[in-house]
């Protein structure tokens, strides 16, 4: 199950992914011109330095302040990204790359940068925030091959947020076809925005339906009040919200936030 996942994430453990959220790139609405790179850099630094004090099995840098989101990376937003990854990247656990919502820009950061796994949507049809989506996952996985990354794993989100699916297949249908037809290396199920939960009953289909073919994590809304039923269901689960203060998807990690979330997980 999940070749690639399990390489990254072997034996029997259920992977618990702490983001790693940028400050808003260069050339986006909400970028500080002030603090310009270096301040994205010292502010993902310092959430770091929170995050890897804790035994989270790896860590995904991930350009959420890029409000709104674009389906086409800037060569600036990758650049920028790719110095900060290369930069903070953990050298003492796995870490990963999201870029909204670009697949191929992901996967160039991570090609360049070391990185072990991806986070995009890649298959569907969707209306969305962003326009019409329309996703490719055989132009991503031959671009894999171009840049000789077939160690990088891609993890396909089948229910993406700020968007809703354009057809009638169930959340079960979807995910066993990004598993055996999209060659998934894992399958996400998410709520409807950052920090929104997922329906358990959601991830449960997921799991059930895709059986032997990939592993299915919980994308977004893992708190500590829920996080065990969804480790339950799930094969892991990616966290970012509950770490921050507030609960607020762009404020800083919060040291107690953290503790509280990892002694509901079983990892204190």
């Amino acid at each position: 199950m999940g070749g690639r996942f399990r390489e990254i994430f072997p034996g029997e453990v259920k992977p618990i992914i702490a983001m790693a959220h940028l400050a808003p790139l260069p050339g986006t609405p909400l970028y500080d011109e002030g603090r310009g790179v270096a301040g994205i850099v010292d502010g993902v630094a310092r959430d770091l330095e929170v995050l890897l004090q804790h035994p989270f099995d790896a860590v995904m840098f991930c350009n959420e302040g890029d409000r709104p989101y674009a389906l086409r990376a800037g060569f600036e937003s990758v650049a920028v990204m790719s110095r900060v990854v290369t930069e903070l990247a953990p050298g003492d656990r796995p870490f990963g790359v999201d870029f909204l919502w670009d697949g191929r820009a992901a996967l160039a950061v991570a090609a360049a940068t070391g990185a072990s796994f991806i986070r995009e949507v890649m298959t569907g049809t969707y209306e969305s925030d962003m326009g019409l989506w329309s996703p490719d996952a055989a132009g991503l996985l031959r671009y894999r091959r171009q840049l000789d990354a077939g160690d990088v794993a891609v993890l396909m989100n089948v229910t993406p947020e700020f968007a809703s699916t354009i057809g009638t297949r169930t959340v079960g249908q979807a995910a066993r076809s990004a598993a055996v037809s999209s060659l998934a290396d894992a399958i996400l199920v998410s709520g409807p925005m950052a920090g929104a939960e997922p329906d358990l009953a959601q991830v449960r289909e997921a799991r059930e339906a895709v059986g032997e073919q990939a592993p299915v994590l919980v994308n977004t809304g893992a708190k500590a009040g829920n996080v065990a039923g969804f480790l339950a269901a799930s094969d892991g689960v990616i966290v970012g919200s509950d770490l921050k203060t507030g609960g607020g998807t762009w404020n800083p990690v919060d040291p107690e936030r953290v503790k509280r979330f990892l002694e509901a997980a079983g990892r204190a």
